[in-house]
């Protein structure tokens, strides 16, 4: 993996931008594994939803990092080549995080739990449901044709601060579910504060690549 060279940038800066990005990387597969090992996917009914919700976080990750400029690992395609691969990746989440709706909540229903009662739920549900809004809103820019009589520009703008709000929304789903009975009872204080930090740190690692992605477009046009 290398980055590619931004020469209007600050050394230091992205060299941190770099450093931050690999280290995202790391740390959202090391949570993926940390949950799986704990969940035991087959073990259970429920075991399947920690699972299937953090790996549909994994693959959202990766789909955003692949637009990084300093530690995308498709840094040598073209764009419209990483467009394609945001999609697919994008796609895996979706159908990883429906999986897992599907998974909690046949087990409530199934152990006559009420649905949706919690800030974890609520926000869960809302991930999930604009998560998939935002997949279909991004074929145009797959697809160009299906974006005829539309500014290519905008619709990029307006998809990057859409998915920056999404993604948003998926780390606030995630650390609600560190905060859940059964995570809270599966790990010591110490593993909770360092799993919780993980979303909270992939969050503003995304947040500073869309925004200064977007920055440099306005210098550059300026």
């Amino acid at each position: 993996m290398a980055p590619q060279s931004l020469s209007a940038e600050p050394r230091v800066l992205a060299l941190s931008r770099l450093v931050c990005g690999l280290l995202t990387h790391l740390l959202v597969l090391v949570f993926s594994v940390f949950v799986a090992v704990l969940a035991k996917p087959g073990s259970s009914l429920f075991s399947w939803h920690p699972f299937l919700m953090t790996a549909s976080f994994f693959f959202m990750t990766e789909a955003l990092l692949l637009f990084s400029p300093h530690c995308s690992p498709a840094w040598k395609l073209t764009h419209a080549s990483r467009s394609r691969i945001h999609w697919a990746l994008q796609c895996l989440s979706v159908t990883c995080a429906c999986l897992g709706l599907v998974a909690i909540s046949f087990n409530k229903h199934l152990n006559e739990k009420p649905h949706f009662t919690t800030w974890h739920g609520l926000v869960g549900i809302a991930t999930v449901l604009v998560v998939a809004v935002q997949c279909v809103a991004g074929l145009p820019l797959v697809y160009i044709k299906l974006a005829k009589g539309w500014s290519l520009s905008r619709l990029k703008r307006y998809h990057a601060t859409s998915g920056l709000t999404v993604y948003l929304l998926a780390c606030s789903s995630l650390l609600l579910g560190t905060c859940s009975i059964w995570f809270t009872s599966s790990v010591s204080t110490y593993t909770w504060y360092l799993m919780a930090l993980i979303p909270a740190f992939s969050a503003l690692v995304i947040m500073s690549q869309v925004s200064s992605a977007y920055v440099a477009k306005k210098r550059l046009q300026c």
